[in-house]
């Protein structure tokens, strides 16, 4: 049986690596990005596995017109992966940073999640993953917009799989896929616990095969999420 998958933000890190790993597991992968030509070179290592569409998730119209376009191209869509992120230090809180940010990880995110859950909806099944981030479980004076963005992201992954267990009529999974430190372009600096990408990618394939509700990538990013949960907040900033 044919299956079909999206891909929000696959030029580059997870979302690429994470594009690669279902194309061989026998998706047809819709790959998303701005880069074009970063979308072409994944496209011609497997030009019947993927199908190339380069789109910004900041520009919410376009959004519904791509979203569009897939389910006339390919009828049914198993997966929906977001993957897009963007966040960087705002010493100073410039409002074009923080806007930045809150356009791609809030009003982006939540554009195409409510896309595809509608779509399940209607289909009657689906599975929807976001990429939060360990950022999200506590705040960070230097990073403000970055830390609140995931925190909204796992709580509105959160709603959306109590909202999927109300829904008699489909069966849909909703996944929180919550990374520590992963080599990729967001992980600057001397961090500790940095995962290789291919690692990072495969729990998180093993995580959306099992379905699960929330994974941590990789999983002894746990053990950190339940430090931050239970740690005061004037022995969290020392390290935020």
């Amino acid at each position: 049986m044919r299956k079909n998958a999206v891909v929000f933000g696959a030029t580059s890190g997870i979302g690429k690596e994470l594009a690669i790993l279902l194309a061989k597991d026998g998706y047809t992968v819709a790959i998303t990005g701005r880069r074009a030509e970063k979308l072409a070179e994944l496209k011609a290592t497997n030009p019947e596995k993927y199908i190339a569409k380069q789109h910004d998730v900041t520009d919410i119209k376009a959004s519904e017109v791509v979203f569009k376009e897939l389910i006339d191209e390919m009828k049914t869509i198993d997966l929906v992966v977001y993957s897009s992120g963007v966040g960087g230090p705002n010493y100073e809180l410039e409002w074009e940073k923080e806007m930045t940010t809150i356009a791609t990880n809030v009003i982006g995110a939540t554009k195409i999640f409510g896309l595809a859950y509608n779509l399940f909806k209607k289909q009657g099944h689906g599975h929807l993953v976001g990429i939060s981030s360990i950022a999200g479980i506590r705040g960070n004076r230097h990073v403000p917009s970055y830390f609140a963005s995931k925190a909204f992201m796992s709580s509105y992954l959160e709603s959306l799989w109590m909202k999927a267990r109300r829904t008699k009529k489909a069966k849909i999974y909703i996944t929180d896929i919550v990374p520590g430190f992963v080599e990729t372009k967001m992980a600057t600096g001397n961090t500790f616990w940095k995962a290789p990408l291919d690692k990072a990618a495969k729990q998180v394939f093993a995580a959306i095969k099992n379905k699960k509700k929330k994974a941590y990538i990789t999983k002894r990013w746990r053990l950190v999420a339940t430090f931050l949960r239970i740690a005061p907040a004037t022995l969290v900033m020392k390290y935020l």
